[in-house]
This record gives C-alpha cells, sequence and structure tokens, in this order.
C-alpha cells in the first residue's frame, strides 16, 4: 500500500496557505501605515519644540511664512545659529510640511494621516 497525499488534501493545505498569507500582508500594510503615522507626528512636534526654542530666542516672535518651512530657520538675534537645517518630509509623499505663521502664532499641518480615521494633523504654537 502506497502512502501519499491525495489531491483534496494538497488543496486544503494551500488554501490555508493563502488565508495565512492575505491575513499576514494586510497586517503588515496597516502596521506601515501606523509606522508612517507615527513618524510624521513625531516630527511635526520636534518642529514645533524647535520653533519654541526660536520663539524664546530670537525676540519672541515666530517666523513668518505661509504654506512650507523653508529652511534653514534662523532669525538676526543670533548669526550663524541655524534652528533648523533641514525641515522633515512626509515619509510617503516627500511633501513638505504645511506651515501658517503671521509673526505671533503658528500652526503646523500634515493632511497625510492614513491609519486613523483623520485625515489630517496639526500642532500650534504654545506660547
Amino acid at each position: 500500500m502506497k502512502k501519499a497525499f491525495t489531491l483534496l488534501e494538497m488543496l486544503i493545505v494551500l488554501g490555508i496557505i493563502a488565508v495565512i498569507m492575505s491575513a499576514l500582508t494586510v497586517s503588515y500594510s496597516s502596521a506601515q501605515k501606523k509606522t508612517r503615522d507615527s513618524r510624521r507626528k513625531s516630527d511635526l512636534k520636534a518642529i514645533q519644540s524647535t520653533l519654541e526654542q526660536y520663539y524664546s530666542r530670537c525676540g519672541f516672535i515666530y517666523p513668518m511664512g505661509s504654506g512650507t518651512l523653508d529652511p534653514p530657520v534662523s532669525c538676526a538675534a543670533l548669526p550663524g545659529v541655524d534652528f533648523l537645517p533641514t525641515v522633515p518630509v512626509d515619509p510617503k509623499a516627500n511633501a513638505t510640511y504645511k506651515y501658517t505663521s503671521d509673526g505671533s502664532s503658528f500652526t503646523l499641518c500634515t493632511s497625510s494621516i492614513e491609519s486613523e480615521a483623520i485625515t489630517g494633523f496639526c500642532v500650534a504654537n504654545q506660547q
């Protein structure tokens, strides 16, 4: 008597493997989105902290601007000191974050949040 797998047994094993692979693919994709969102939020918090340092050391005013924050961020009161030599970019879209400031306040936003119900995330001045 020969011992071997039947065609039905082979198809069942292949079906189980396909289900496991699809579940892993969805899980991996979700983890990538969460990682990118975490990086976006971390970048915005780091830039916010840098802008607060700028505010306290450069005459209690934020860098003026609308659209993007152009590097390097420096002030006339401290020549040669760059508070933000490079501005981080969005990890997927390679786009810059949106920055608006009138000098007394600022808003820094991203509209690329992928893993949450909200589509954007913003930070603002703390002063």
